[in-house]
């Protein structure tokens, strides 16, 4: 078990790298954007990738995670490579050219008074979408034979890539346009697309990216099978049904806030600061992520030995610790952390703490999740989806027009907070996990009140004072976990080299 869980640890840190990196990277354009460009103009980039991201659930309907479970229990891995890629590339193909018939429809349903969407944008962002889907099994086979180390040299080279163009179009060209210059950068850049390089730098990398996968697609003999197929197909939809409502819990928001405001004009100006607070996030997003992509060919891997259940369990306890530390390390430092973003976004901050908490939840329940995907339940993994994306509908249609984007993040923690709980309650009856509650409930109560302690001298002027004393809670917080799990976690690498001699 202890050798188990430092093997999902070391793949952690290699994945972490290959997302942490690539996204603290990719998050250096929020900082530069929000900077650049208006809170209307960045709306338009908060939108469409929150399009993107929805769309993307579409166009893959669940066949990553279907190909780790038929790849972990067929004998013939090609076969099952081959046919979820030409399933996906197929399916592309058409959802794509479908798209990009109705994209002028599409960019004028979308501007509004103070931000118009011209058509590239749209066509830009559906083939982001679709290569986007052509990526996904090359990379998730990467991921079956635990080539972390590729994987995540080639995230790493897609966001370079795409940051240096992005940082190539709208600061070396804008600036020589913007100066008038007279040469070669100056006549790259159109002014009518403006932020819209951001999209096309995307694009651009994504191709790159397909480029160096051509290897996984030339390796894998073509070995197509019908039958096959329709099985994927059967696990696959209850997934892609969880896969839509869980965007719904986490882009809706983005989507829907302009159109159910009542002052239009301030529409796509709260959208654009909803967006770029949402950013702050970034820890705890980049590490559920870099957990995520570890922990599911690890759990399914796990699953045939007979202490998997307790690995399962300590698992949990201490990705949700780490958690509850990256949210005390944001919040308690938001005093210089809110430079991250232009001065016109920051009277949004006040919704950071509240959107922690809710990828806090959001990844408690990608760690129940095994169950009904070790199971082959996933209908339920579905209907925990559901209950989730009517919370975030219900919430946000009553609430965003009295408090505007406050109400989309109060929405986002309700809804996955519901489904953790919910996923819990059917987990303990069907797979039923001993999960130490009580230890996760004091770590939380601990944190939670570190939080609020900080309240009570927020009425100090002084920056530096207010941030020593929030890290001063910080590093108690750290130093009760280091007491009280120490002696659990010698025993556990002690268990671990003795696996690892007898092994």
């Amino acid at each position: 078990m202890a050798s188990g869980i430092k093997k999902l640890a070391g793949q952690t840190v290699i994945y972490g790298l290959g997302t942490i990196v690539p996204r603290f990277l990719n998050y250096l354009l929020t900082p530069f954007l929000t900077y650049g460009f208006t809170a209307a103009e960045f709306g338009i980039n908060s939108e469409l990738y929150a399009y993107i991201s929805f769309l993307n659930v579409i166009f893959t309907y669940g066949m990553e995670t279907t190909f780790f479970n038929f790849n972990s229990k067929l004998e013939n891995k090609n076969e099952v490579f081959s046919t979820a890629l030409t399933s996906l590339f197929l399916s592309s193909i058409v959802f794509s050219l479908l798209l990009i018939i109705f994209s002028s429809t599409l960019a004028g349903a979308l501007s509004t008074p103070n931000a118009i969407y011209p058509t590239q944008f749209i066509i830009w962002s559906i083939l982001i979408i679709a290569t986007d889907a052509l990526m996904v099994i090359p990379f998730a086979n990467l991921r079956a034979e635990n080539k972390a180390i590729k994987f995540s040299l080639l995230k790493l080279s897609n966001v370079i890539v795409n940051v240096g163009l992005t940082i190539f179009f709208l600061k070396i060209c804008r600036s020589a346009y913007l100066n008038n210059e007279q040469n070669f950068y100056s006549e790259l850049y159109n002014p009518e697309i403006g932020i819209g390089y951001a999209f096309l730098a995307n694009l651009l990398a994504n191709i790159f990216t397909l480029l160096f996968l051509g290897k996984q697609f030339l390796s894998i003999k073509l070995n197509f099978n019908t039958e096959l197929l329709k099985d994927m197909l059967r696990y696959a939809w209850p997934l892609l049904i969880l896969g839509l409502a869980g965007m719904v819990n986490e882009t809706l928001d983005r989507i829907i806030l302009k159109k159910l405001m009542v002052d239009k004009s301030e529409a796509q100006v709260a959208q654009g600061i909803y967006g770029a607070c949402y950013k702050i996030a970034i820890l705890m997003t980049i590490f559920i992520q870099a957990f995520r992509f570890a922990a599911e060919p690890f759990f399914f891997g796990k699953a045939k030995e007979k202490d998997s259940q307790k690995s399962y369990a300590l698992i949990m306890k201490y990705f949700i610790i780490f958690c509850l530390f990256l949210f005390l390390g944001t919040v308690m430092n938001l005093d210089w952390i809110q430079y991250f973003i232009g001065d016109n976004f920051r009277s949004g901050l006040k919704v950071v703490p509240i959107l922690l908490l809710a990828n806090l939840c959001l990844g408690v329940v990608y760690n129940l999740s095994i169950w009904y995907k070790l199971s082959g339940q996933t209908k339920f993994g579905a209907i925990i989806a559901i209950v989730g994306a009517v919370i975030t509908i219900v919430i946000n249609v009553i609430f965003i027009p009295t408090y505007s984007y406050v109400a989309c993040a109060w929405a986002t923690l309700s809804a996955y907070a519901g489904m953790m709980v919910l996923s819990y309650i059917l987990g303990q009856k069907y797979f039923p996990i001993k999960y130490n509650i009580r230890a996760l409930s004091v770590y939380t109560i601990v944190a939670l009140g570190f939080y609020f302690l900080s309240f009570s001298y927020q009425g100090i002027e002084n920056t530096i004072v207010r941030v020593l004393l929030n890290n001063l809670l910080v590093i108690l917080f750290a130093g009760m976990v280091y007491k009280l799990e120490f002696s659990n976690l010698k025993k556990l690498r002690a268990n671990g080299n003795t696996s690892n001699q007898s092994n």
